[in-house]
């Protein structure tokens, strides 16, 4: 008996994205060709045709490694092409409104056209520079005191080292990771959090690059899942954290008390961990907080800072989150700032509730941080 492979059934939803997917790869691509290899440049043949190959080449090649799921060689190549386009699009973008202003004063012709494609090309080249430099160096510390009138001057001067974001992956890290880690135990601090987005893998494949966080050194040391957990086996995460000696707070609290007065560490699944399809996953702020004493503080870790709506109505004195990346290459952070409150540093949202949006440590996608720097967050509590 012979049987045969079904073929991947045609959906509006399919056939939308696929459409969606290469009218912005066009564009991508296409702008910055025409920014460099412009007609009016009238550079000298083939340079044209022989760009537009070249061009073409990198955007199949960019769309059929993005299909080879699994494979890390081909996600490096896939996602280095698409944060450098990005990068070629924005500025060429802004290298248009220079050759406006050239053409409405009437002083364009081929040479100052070929002049301004030359310098934008080391324009690009030096920011993707810079950007992967900026993502691949270990993170500067970013200290930040924060206030909470509720506090007891038991824990003034408490210290909370915030780690988010570290998304191990297709790239090794492992030497990256051990430099964090020794930065963050540097520090000394009381309590050190890991707000979420690990890795992109499972933890058996990433499991190099996360061991090293084992060794950090703090009294306390407490873990919540962020949405990347969930798209690889997120309890793996949870369970290869609690090895390595973190507290994963899982819709949980914990009180830390010094001289009869008590600080809560609270910690929530993330939002989508609810559609992941992880038995026992969800985010549930009620549950996490039930029995929690009302005049102690709370410290809520939610890994996106659109949970902060929650936290004001539950009345958190102040939440910690990461998710964002500061936008991570800009502009980009416009578009996040559609889709969550804050994209990086502390913001009040009541009188009582604060947020804490760290840039993170690491990067997703592109190995690229363009003005959006990396961070190992350093807080200080204060009380009032």
């Amino acid at each position: 008996m012979t049987t045969t492979a079904t073929r991947p059934r045609i959906t509006v939803r399919r056939v939308v994205f696929t459409l969606v997917l290469f009218t912005v790869t066009t564009l991508l691509f296409w702008v910055p060709f025409e920014g460099l290899f412009a007609a009016s440049a009238e550079w000298p043949d083939p340079v044209r045709p022989v760009a537009a190959i070249v061009f073409v080449a990198a955007a199949i090649t960019m769309i059929v490694l993005f299909t080879q799921r699994g494979s890390d060689r081909a996600a490096r190549i896939s996602q280095f092409l698409l944060g450098f386009v990005w990068i070629a699009f924005v500025w060429t973008l802004i290298s248009d409104l220079v050759r406006l202003g050239m053409a409405v004063a009437g002083v364009e012709n081929p040479f100052r056209s070929r002049f301004i494609a030359v310098l934008l090309a080391v324009l690009i080249v030096t920011v993707t520079i810079y950007g992967v430099y900026e993502a691949m160096r270990v993170p500067r510390i970013k200290r930040q005191d924060v206030t909470i009138p509720r506090l007891d001057p038991a824990f003034d001067g408490l210290t909370v080292a915030v780690i988010t974001d570290t998304h191990y992956g297709a790239i090794n890290r492992a030497k990256w990771s051990r430099g964090m880690v020794d930065a963050v135990n540097g520090l000394n601090a009381d309590v050190a959090v890991h707000v979420g987005d690990i890795a992109d893998g499972t933890a058996e494949q990433r499991l190099e690059q996360a061991t090293p966080l084992g060794d950090v050194n703090t009294p306390h040391r407490f873990y919540i899942t962020g949405n990347h957990e969930y798209y690889s086996n997120g309890q793996g995460w949870v369970d290869l954290m609690t090895r390595l000696g973190w507290k994963a707070l899982r819709n949980e609290h914990v009180a830390l008390e010094r001289d009869g007065a008590k600080l809560v560490f609270a910690g929530v699944d993330d939002v989508t961990a609810s559609h992941s399809g992880e038995p026992g996953h969800a985010a549930d702020l009620t549950h996490a907080l039930h029995g929690a004493d009302s005049t102690a503080p709370v410290v809520l870790l939610a890994h996106q800072p659109s949970e902060i709506k929650k936290a004001v109505g539950a009345g958190v004195d102040l939440q910690l989150s990461g998710h964002t990346h500061g936008g991570q290459i800009w502009p980009f952070h416009y578009l996040v700032r559609l889709q969550q409150p804050v994209v990086a540093g502390l913001s009040r949202h009541s009188d009582r509730t604060q947020l804490y949006t760290s840039r993170g440590a690491g990067f997703w996608g592109p190995p690229m941080r363009v003005f959006a720097p990396s961070e190992i967050s350093l807080l200080t509590l204060k009380a009032a």
